[in-house]
């Protein structure tokens, strides 16, 4: 028997267009916590709705799937992420590299400590429900990678870090960076992250400045 679509909530269509894209977000606001509380298979979009004080049907109005609307939560998170660190590396001179990666990773271990169930919950789900998803966070990952490698060819332009195979040298730094930051989720090391994000570039930058 073919399941009944729900019924999509008309009264959704007629509000503008900033009026729509707050309801967006109030949505993925509710599904973070639903998904963080259940998990990915246990959540259902009803939940959701009752979370954000939505009916079902306008919950499917803007995801169609469940699905559809935790890919939009993973580009959620992605989104502040970029935004958290822009706004700290904002007042830091182009010129300075070690300041410049240094407050881009302390932002980064700030926003992971400041929504620890929500990140642990993308990791979680994300490579435990594998497929799209996974393939989803590997994009993310790879864009941070080109970040960094840019920063990199930058640095190196101005004769601040050695001529290192880029690509590698961007993927190490994005790996130490994560595994970091993803560790801090679970294991208090009782250190600030300015701290952790000190130790961290002075390891990676003190390889690549020239001798």
């Amino acid at each position: 028997m073919t399941a009944t679509p729900p019924v999509r909530d008309r009264r959704i269509r007629a509000v503008g267009d900033e009026q729509k894209a707050a309801r967006r977000i109030q949505i993925l606001r509710a599904a973070k916590t639903v998904f963080a509380e259940h998990g990915f298979q246990a959540a259902t979009m009803s939940a959701v709705a009752r979370a954000a004080g939505l009916s079902y049907g306008a919950v499917y109005w803007y995801f169609g799937s469940k699905d559809a609307l935790f890919h939009a939560l993973i580009d959620l998170e992605d989104g502040e992420l970029r935004a958290a660190i822009a706004a700290a590396v904002a007042s830091v001179p182009p010129d300075d590299p070690e300041r410049l990666l240094t407050s881009a990773v302390e932002a980064t271990f700030r926003f992971f400590e400041a929504d620890r169930d929500a990140v642990q919950l993308i990791f979680r789900d994300c490579y435990s429900l594998g497929g799209k998803f996974e393939d989803h966070l590997f994009r993310i990952r790879e864009s941070y990678v080109d970040d960094i490698e840019a920063f990199l060819a930058a640095a190196r332009a101005r004769g601040a870090l050695v001529d290192a195979p880029a690509r590698v040298a961007a993927f190490s730094i994005a790996a130490l960076i994560g595994q970091l930051a993803h560790r801090r989720l679970s294991i208090d090391d009782g250190l600030d992250a300015a701290v952790v994000a000190e130790f961290t570039v002075h390891l990676v930058l003190d390889g690549l400045r020239p001798r």
